[in-house]
């Protein structure tokens, strides 16, 4: 289809332009309704408007729709202690303080100036909130190995010393790999060294026949803590196959580490349920996890994600959000473990939904999918789609960056923005401050 075509024109007008004004996101909310789970995405891991818009979006559903928790793309423990922070407990004095434990790469993507205003945001609402208003901060993904084995331990120690002994010991079956993960997998599943599996999953199940004599240890014990507990437990057993399963080939990881992260968000809904009040959670991932693996070429390579077994699970009352850009500047790295740059993003790609978007000409706009709208019907067209994890590489921009989708059964709607900038990190560096190279690429992808 060529710019310009009828299609692209009838498009232009079912978009609802953003202004920046208080009603922006009226319409979402609408399309949203009673919706138990809304994934919010993002096109990279280092975009300002992307962490901006998800914050406006998310303060509404809390203030508006009874929203209880925000769930992202980070480890549990890490998040955990902003979670404690938040709500006005813990022992941190700032929000600055709280987000100390993400130091893993890539650490711009929650040390960010926009996730700094985002949590002090949160945690004025809970100070002014009932404890039943309260909203949480939670992290989603696996990676957190040692960290979570040392919280089990740690939260052991405090309740049942006996226990922490048995788990000390059951976890000691890691020792030989300091806190190299990688390391583990790769000696675990090439047979040089004895799997920790069996290990991982008693200590889950004991801490699991724990649940009852511990919640009833005299109120001595938050249930939050004891459900915090569990979960690093959950985590371990689940990041030690995961370590393992990496060396199998991309899918098998993939699809392991979104189970995952979607069990997770599982637990959390019955964890809120338990109090007699239906939750309601939003959760902060790229495009990859929260747009439906079956309308892209990833679901044909076989891949699953979040937003998929979201709607497998929840149905209607899940509601799954994109976010994209044409042009402008990222926050990312070059290579794994690299510092981050100030990067100039290329203009999207021919043949695009990025291009198409921008041949609009309405420089931010909402679309809904879900209603299918007249006028939307290019929008169940396969198109390239381009997806910025925490590495961006311009020069193999077609290769390491797009893949194919159809836009309208991936998301329920669509948010995008023509030009962006680079996330702010907390920590930056001279080679980001001195990074937006200029507009010049090579011309052979």
């Amino acid at each position: 289809m060529t710019v310009g075509s009828p299609p692209a024109f009838n498009l232009r007008h079912a978009v609802h332009a953003l202004t920046g004004a208080a009603g922006d996101y009226d319409a979402l909310l609408d399309s949203i309704g009673n919706a138990r789970v809304v994934l919010l995405g993002e096109a990279s891991h280092g975009t300002h408007e992307f962490y901006r818009e998800r914050a406006r979006i998310t303060r509404r559903l809390i203030e508006e729709k009874g929203f209880v928790a925000v769930a992202v793309e980070a480890d549990w423990p890490d998040a955990y202690r902003v979670n404690r922070w938040v709500r006005g407990v813990g022992n941190d004095r700032t929000p600055l303080d709280a987000l100390a434990d993400f130091q893993r790469f890539p650490r711009w993507m929650w040390r960010n100036t926009e996730v700094l205003a985002f949590i002090e945001w949160l945690r004025r609402h809970n100070d002014t909130s009932s404890p039943q208003q309260a909203v949480g901060f939670y992290g989603l993904d696996l990676y957190s190995l040692f960290s979570s084995i040392e919280a089990v331990i740690g939260f052991l120690e405090q309740v049942d010393p006996e226990a922490a002994k048995r788990a000390r010991y059951r976890y000691g079956c890691f020792e030989d790999f300091g806190e190299d993960s990688q390391a583990y997998g790769y000696a675990a599943e090439f047979g040089l060294s004895q799997s920790c599996e069996d290990q991982v999953l008693q200590q889950l199940l004991e801490l699991q026949r724990q649940a009852a004599d511990l919640s009833a240890n005299d109120g001595k014990i938050p249930e939050d803590e004891f459900f915090y507990a569990e979960q690093n437990a959950r985590l371990v057993k689940n990041a030690e196959e995961y370590y393992r399963t990496m060396f199998r080939g991309r899918v098998s990881s993939w699809n392991l580490r979104d189970r995952h992260m979607a069990e997770t968000l599982e637990a959390l809904l019955t964890h809120f349920g338990k109090h007699g009040t239906q939750g309601k959670i939003v959760v902060w991932e790229h495009n990859s996890h929260i747009g439906d693996a079956r309308a892209t070429s990833m679901g044909d390579a076989g891949e699953w994600n979040v937003g998929q077994l979201a709607r497998e699970r929840f149905g209607e009352e899940a509601f799954l959000v994109g976010f994209s850009t044409y042009s402008g500047t990222v926050t990312a790295a070059s290579d794994w473990g690299a510092a981050a740059e100030r990067k100039r993003v290329r203009p999207g790609m021919t043949g695009s939904w990025e291009a198409l978007f921008h041949s609009l000409g309405v420089s931010e706009f909402m679309i809904p999918l879900r209603d299918r709208s007249r006028g939307t019907e290019v929008l169940r067209q396969v198109r390239l789609e381009r997806a910025i994890g925490v590495i961006y590489r311009p020069d193999t921009e077609r290769v390491s960056h797009y893949f194919e989708a159809r836009l309208a059964d991936q998301f329920d709607a669509l948010i995008h923005f023509d030009l962006t900038r680079a996330v702010e990190p907390l920590d930056r560096t001279a080679g980001w401050e001195s990074g937006e190279p200029p507009e010049t690429f090579p011309s052979g992808l």
